[in-house]
């Protein structure tokens, strides 16, 4: 009976020591991460104030000032630069090693990763028509390895598999929250898309390091919106635009994702990224000669959609996010590396406004920008199938007020059902 209250005691004092380390583990890499996050963001805006010449803002969100040959050139050299790069990592290193991986407990090799997220960053910068988020997340995952490590060689308690693995997802989800400083969005990335898992642990550990993250990512820029959107009153008008919109986004999201998927799997990988990612650099410039906002992440052109008023206007921007997305998967598939998160906003803010245009006379008084931010929340969350994280990153980036949740939260779930239907 002693025996067995000594090895309870034993066990005990042990669990505590190991959640000791593990508070302490998430601290320690919510700050390196929020960091991480902090220079990458920096990066960014010097590489496109150097190539492009000009500052991305809430209300410039695209280089409509810069002279359209120089948009040509900064993309078409930007491809060349991250080709040859992301050549070399591919075919003369240690190969990287994504989160998926990283969390099956493979290894991400600290410089060629470092490389890899820096070139994701540069390419982007220059016009390159891929997500910036990836980068972010992948640069959390490795560093809270690093850091996991450090803390294994010491003479200390070792944390499961299960809690090494939660801190990684974390850092992945703490390094988008660094970058667009939204720390639900980087927990519901853990939790719903990375792990698969919501407890109270789970949630704990990562909205902790996503709000330290979120709050040393945010030094240089504040907390400002991502998006400029207006003032939303709920009407029943809303809910029945909702109706229409949810499943047509759901269907175009869940064929992104499939077209994702695709280019990803094709990808380019070896020589021939030498000149097809230089020869997609230069049709992505030849477009911006007469449409910018096919370059970068595709926030401009979400930020165009909000602003639109009119069925002409929103036509031929439903011309330019099918570009858009033509754009992005050919320059995933051709070799470029990063994410699929905003381009799907972008794609959905369009599709929102077309729809809503249409219906315009059948509903008045449905501002535009109202059903722009309908579609982009219902076609991102079909094309990630993660409606919880959609959701709060929509809130969080547009900095909503309550009232859209219900026509937020009722969109996102039409669309899923809908968009599962189409990827059965």
């Amino acid at each position: 009976m002693k025996n067995t209250l000594q090895k309870n005691n034993v066990k005990s004092d042990q669990s505590k020591h190991q959640l000791m380390i593990l508070i302490g583990e998430t601290v320690l890499i919510g700050i390196v991460v929020g960091l991480s996050s902090l220079f990458l963001g920096l990066l960014l805006e010097y590489v496109e104030q150097l190539f492009l010449g000009y500052e991305e803002t809430v209300r410039q969100p695209a280089p409509t000032g810069t002279v359209p040959v120089r948009r040509l050139f900064s993309v078409f050299i930007g491809s060349v630069i991250a080709a040859v790069i992301w050549w070399f990592l591919r075919t003369k290193t240690k190969p990287t090693v994504g989160i998926t991986k990283a969390l099956s407990g493979e290894k991400m090799p600290f410089w060629q990763t470092i490389l890899h997220v820096m070139t994701q960053i540069f390419y982007v910068g220059t016009g390159g028509s891929v997500g910036r988020e990836l980068a972010p997340r992948e640069a959390g995952a490795m560093l809270a390895q690093k850091v996991a490590s450090a803390f294994e060689k010491l003479n200390l308690p070792q944390l499961s598999s299960d809690d090494r693995k939660l801190l990684i997802a974390s850092a992945a989800g703490a390094g988008f929250a660094g970058i667009y400083i939204a720390p639900i969005t980087g927990m519901f990335f853990c939790t719903e898309i990375l792990l698969k898992k919501m407890t109270v642990r789970t949630v704990a550990v990562s909205l902790s390091m996503s709000t330290i993250a979120m709050l040393i990512g945010s030094i240089a820029k504040g907390f400002k919106p991502y998006y400029l959107v207006g003032d939303a009153k709920l009407s029943v008008a809303t809910l029945l635009v909702v109706l229409v919109i949810a499943p047509l986004c759901g269907i175009a999201g869940a064929l992104f994702r499939k077209l994702c998927q695709w280019a990803e799997k094709n990808q380019t990988r070896k020589n021939n990224i030498l000149w097809q990612l230089p020869a997609m650099g230069l049709t992505t410039g030849l477009i911006s000669i007469i449409f910018p906002e096919v370059m970068g992440n595709g926030r401009s052109l979400a930020q165009v959609a909000i602003n639109s008023a009119g069925f002409l206007s929103v036509s031929l921007l439903l011309l330019g996010a099918l570009t858009k997305m033509v754009v992005t998967v050919l320059t995933i598939r051709f070799g470029a590396a990063g994410g699929t998160l905003t381009p799907a906003i972008a794609i959905g803010s369009v599709l929102g406004a077309f729809i809503g245009s249409l219906l315009f006379y059948l509903v008045p008084g449905i501002p535009m920008w109202e059903v722009a931010i309908l579609g982009a929340a219902t076609l991102l969350a079909a094309s990630q199938q993660a409606p919880l994280m959609a959701l709060f990153m929509i809130f969080e980036i547009c900095h909503l007020n309550y009232a859209m949740l219900l026509p937020l939260g009722l969109g996102v779930l039409i669309s899923i059902v809908v968009s599962r239907k189409v990827l059965s």
